[in-house]
């Protein structure tokens, strides 16, 4: 009898963490669901104005165009999934926050609710500097390129596909500061060794870029380039929150 109530007494808290998972998740979804039916009904207009990037580009008459049959309703629909996503992406983190904060230490809250605040509004600044600055040079370098006799009209789910994924790459590329800090405040690294690690950083940066952006020299650069600085922010940032073996020594 005692070995079967020690063994409930252990099982409690897990159940109690699985259901607390649970309703975290359901209310995540939920607000996610709910996001989506809002954006469902302008799912076109969404389109509209996420294809004014290549559509100010194109020659005089040039439109996008469907080469699926079911491309015109599948393609606002994929976009207005992903609009929701990034709208409902705070209510989604404070879901995992809620969940993760009782068991952390008061450092790790002070410093997890900083990053994850950064990381989100870096990722959401990579889109942004994608659709307003990138998209457009991108497109008026592809659409002065394009030879003779060659109509640019682009399929409208290939578009979408290009779109999303550049703005996966730069938002991803925009949380390299969040990642230098986080190896810092790991130990893992040093602000000195990232600084001592600049040229071969900056070598790295240029072949991500070439990986993750179209094969053009105009987009590459365009995320090269800000990763070079933002690199350089990380590093700055690295020497605010990186340990201090000769602070601690002397608080010892």
């Amino acid at each position: 009898m005692t070995t079967e109530h020690g063994d409930d007494a252990g099982e409690r808290p897990l159940i109690a963490h699985l259901l607390e998972l649970r309703m975290r998740l359901l209310r995540g979804l939920t607000g996610l669901a709910l996001v989506l039916l809002a954006l469902l009904p302008l799912a076109n207009r969404l389109y509209a104005w996420l294809a004014q990037p290549l559509l100010a580009k194109l020659p005089k008459g040039g439109q996008l165009i469907a080469t699926q049959v079911a491309a015109p309703f599948f393609a606002p629909m994929k976009l207005a999934f992903f609009a929701a996503l990034m709208v409902a992406m705070p209510w989604l983190l404070y879901q995992l926050w809620a969940f993760v904060a009782p068991g952390l230490y008061r450092r790790e809250k002070r410093l997890a609710l900083p990053l994850l605040t950064s990381a989100l509004a870096l990722f959401y600044a990579g889109c942004a500097f994608a659709y307003f600055l990138v998209l457009p040079m991108v497109f008026g370098f592809l659409a002065r390129v394009t030879p003779d006799g060659v109509a640019m009209m682009t399929d409208i789910s290939a578009y979408l596909d290009f779109v999303l994924v550049l703005f996966l790459a730069f938002g991803l590329a925009f949380e390299l500061p969040v990642a230098l800090v986080i190896l810092a405040l790991l130990g893992w690294v040093t602000p000195a060794q990232l600084r001592e690690a600049r040229g071969y950083a900056i070598v790295g940066i240029f072949i991500v870029a070439a990986i993750l952006t179209p094969p053009d020299v105009v987009s590459q650069l365009m995320l090269a380039i800000p990763m070079c600085l933002l690199y350089e922010a990380g590093i700055l940032a690295a020497r605010l929150v990186a340990p201090r073996p000769g602070r601690d020594g002397a608080t010892a």
